[in-house]
């Protein structure tokens, strides 16, 4: 693994593979369980991205905003008898197991994960159900397909987003566990493929001058929205500097005069990247 890959494998990387016949139970499970989506963390999403509990605090699935507990399953796990045998298997010691659904173009935009959360050490693993080749994580200037048939370990303390442009639904089981003996057993060896992983372009002034100017444009004509939208896909298709696509939409709104929106940008700049005021 070379330089670039092994320090990308601190953010993301691949453990143990799941048996397939399991995986392929467990994925009929989550296409078919009658589960209750919430559309959780509004501000960190276009819209499109939903979450189920299986595991948490209080016992019910619609209970999605995850905090540090002993988790105890849902009444959904009841129904998914095939996950709850995989959850049981691993034996990790579990904080929140959600099932997570990401629809055709939809976005997590640019964020961390867990700074609200008690500082111990503990770990975000992915197993995807259904997925597709336009459905990708950008962590590090590297946009990265979560494939199946493997346990995948993010550290959602890096800058992150994720996106699925044509679709179909993405849907992951996720973990959040604290770590432990099992647990550093289970990621003892990570690694990541070369072709899992696909560094995005920089670019140049121009380019970045081009596209606030076209953004600009459209929200002079009255569509602020859909040029906020415009910036912020640009992390998904440029390796850029941490939270630039925030400070282009502050800029983009001061330059037009509206302090009040470049202020809320900044504001959320902030909150998503969990900076220091």
């Amino acid at each position: 693994m070379d330089n670039t890959l092994t320090t990308l494998a601190g953010q993301i990387a691949q453990l143990d593979a799941v048996d397939p016949a399991q995986l392929e139970r467990i994925r009929h499970e989550a296409l078919t369980a009658r589960a209750p989506w919430k559309a959780e963390y509004s501000a960190y999403q276009s819209g499109g991205w939903w979450t189920t509990s299986l595991m948490n605090a209080s016992g019910d699935a619609g209970d999605v905003t995850i905090g540090d507990c002993t988790a105890q399953p849902t009444e959904l796990l009841g129904q998914m008898p095939a996950t709850a045998a995989l959850l049981t298997e691993l034996g990790l010691n579990y904080m929140w197991v959600r099932l997570a659904r990401l629809e055709a173009n939809a976005f997590l935009w640019e964020h961390r994960d867990y700074d609200e959360l008690d500082q111990v050490e503990r770990h975000r693993l992915h197993i995807p159900l259904h997925t597709n080749s336009s459905a990708f994580l950008v962590t590090g200037g590297t946009k990265v397909h979560m494939t199946g048939g493997r346990i995948w370990r993010l550290t959602p303390t890096y800058a992150h987003g994720v996106c699925n442009l044509l679709g179909p639904d993405r849907i992951h089981l996720i973990a959040d566990v604290y770590a432990d003996d099992v647990y550093r057993r289970l990621a003892r060896r990570p690694s990541l493929h070369p072709a899992a992983a696909e560094p995005l372009p920089t670019p140049d002034e121009t380019t970045l001058a081009e596209r606030l100017e076209a953004a600009r444009g459209m929200a002079a004509l009255g569509y602020s929205d859909a040029a906020e939208r415009m910036l912020l896909r640009l992390f998904y298709a440029y390796a850029l500097p941490e939270g630039t696509v925030y400070d282009l939409i502050a800029e983009l709104h001061t330059s037009l005069g509206d302090m009040e929106a470049a202020t809320r940008w900044t504001v959320a700049k902030r909150r998503l990247l969990a900076l220091t005021p």
